[in-house]
């Protein structure tokens, strides 16, 4: 065990948890990393517009503005919490985000990122929230499955096609009776 391991005994063991629970999701690791990727590059977008729609009077431009770099908090505190390294608990945030299910993910970042929109409209909030809520379709499209293959479709397919070519038969016997 290292020393950094020691420091933090918590975040050394929901490593492994983390680790086996997104590996039974299914998710290989380029498209792990390409949600991440997209969580982080969200969290700065959702950063930066929030930044510039509080530069404002209108108060609910404000409140939209606020939440947006809450919105990128919680993204870098999830998905990059070498970000925050200053804040004690963000690697237990962390690994509590990495065992919650891929569709549980994706309904909390695409309900963030809709919230600042409802409260103003505008193109800031559109664009500023558009990554993030971009993550959360990435998320969901994982929990949806690997697509399946060409042969068990096909296959699907012909046995739906008897089954009805046998209803059809069925029925057009029993008129002719």
């Amino acid at each position: 065990m290292s020393s950094q391991d020691e420091q933090f005994p918590a975040a050394a063991a929901a490593a492994p948890e983390a680790a086996a629970a997104s590996a039974d999701e299914g998710m290989t690791w380029w498209y792990r990393w390409l949600c991440r990727i997209a969580g982080v590059v969200g969290g700065m977008s959702c950063a930066c517009a929030g930044l510039w729609n509080c530069v404002t009077i209108n108060p609910l431009n404000i409140a939209a503005g606020v939440w947006m770099m809450l919105n990128a908090f919680v993204l870098f505190l999830c998905e990059a919490p070498f970000c925050c390294q200053f804040i004690e608990f963000a690697n237990a945030v962390s690994a509590r985000a990495d065992r919650l299910r891929a569709w549980q993910k994706a309904a909390f970042y695409c309900g963030m990122a809709v919230f600042p929109v409802m409260l103003s409209l505008t193109l800031t909030t559109l664009f500023g929230n558009a990554i993030a809520f971009a993550t959360g379709v990435l998320y969901g499209l994982s929990a949806l499955g690997k697509k399946g293959d060409a042969i068990s479709y096909a296959r699907i397919h012909q046995q739906q096609k008897q089954m009805d070519e046998e209803k059809l038969t069925g029925t057009l016997e029993g008129q002719a009776l």
